[in-house]
């Protein structure tokens, strides 16, 4: 991975709005959403305008009124802590209602998502008493002990074809998986789509790639999608390939001042030799003067 810092959380969002497009007129996205003053933000808050129209899409079965959001892109970890931070977002959330008890807790729902499955969190979970269920591939239900409805949506185990988007919030897609991702974005019309789905494609070429300079020099590849990848994918590479290129001038540089020491080097033992100087001065001398080891002051008298 390059040092380009990929901004997983937009990404995550458009994915989102994406994945819940069948009910998108029912629900409100707050994004980052406040919980105090201070700097104390919900990755995304989801209002469902009427509570009791369900979801068509099986990642929204569980929403309620009130449906809090917590994303982890594909380094970081979810875990106890992170549950019980979520835990707490929804635990304050319900408290700043504006009068006591408008926001009731039978309303609020906690959903955390994560590419990989996060198995320590999983072991927590059943050390504990509570009780995991599966209902859909990748997603998990946990009942029990629990203070609001909570999910843990493992976006690497859903279906293929159902959940394109979160599932493309990856860095190990293979190249039929970015491939369905164009051909999933060629389908879309309407402007709000489109833009969500270039942040998803953006963040989901910028993590794999490798895979997408493949695509690009596939002569395969029909002009129409080249046309839309392009625009996204190859300042990327010319970045990296600028990088690459700077960062190879930059040790010939470095390799090159070292061959023109060891050579000035050679060069004043030679000399010196010539002139009657017995070597174990001469060693003593070019240590003090380069500052080299006795075994890197070796090599110049085993050329002579």
């Amino acid at each position: 991975m390059d040092k380009k810092q990929i901004q997983w959380h937009p990404a995550f969002i458009a994915a989102m709005d994406l994945e819940l497009t069948q009910n998108r007129n029912g629900l409100i996205f707050e994004k980052e959403y406040n919980l105090n003053v201070k700097p104390l933000e919900i990755d995304l808050m989801i209002l469902k305008k009427f509570p009791r129209q369900p979801v068509e899409n099986e990642i929204g079965k569980i929403f309620r009124k009130h449906n809090i959001l917590e994303y982890k892109s594909p380094m970081s970890k979810l875990n106890v802590d992170t549950y019980f931070k979520t835990l707490g977002y929804g635990c304050l959330y319900k408290s700043y209602g504006k009068t006591v008890d408008a926001v009731k807790k039978e309303e609020i729902t906690i959903t955390m998502i994560r590419y990989a499955r996060p198995n320590g969190l999983f072991h927590y979970f059943k050390n504990n008493g509570y009780l995991i269920t599966t209902p859909y591939a990748g997603i998990y239900y946990i009942s029990g002990d629990v203070i609001f409805p909570t999910q843990i949506i493992v976006t690497k185990e859903l279906e293929h074809g159902q959940h394109t988007w979160l599932r493309a919030l990856s860095n190990e897609l293979e190249k039929r998986d970015l491939l369905t991702l164009m051909a999933h974005f060629q389908q879309l019309s309407e402007n709000q789509e489109t833009e969500s789905a270039e942040a998803v494609l953006k963040v989901a070429f910028e993590a794999n790639i490798q895979i997408m300079k493949q695509i690009i020099g596939d002569e395969r590849m029909s002009e129409e999608l080249l046309e839309i990848i392009k625009p996204i994918v190859e300042p990327r590479i010319l970045i990296l390939q600028q990088e690459a290129r700077n960062q190879g001038f930059q040790q010939g540089i470095e390799q090159g001042i070292e061959q023109g020491i060891e050579q000035g080097i050679q060069g004043a033992v030679d000399l010196l030799r010539d002139m009657g100087c017995n070597d174990r001065d001469i060693k003593t001398a070019i240590i003090a003067k380069y500052k080299l080891s006795t075994q890197d002051a070796e090599k110049f008298f085993k050329k002579a």
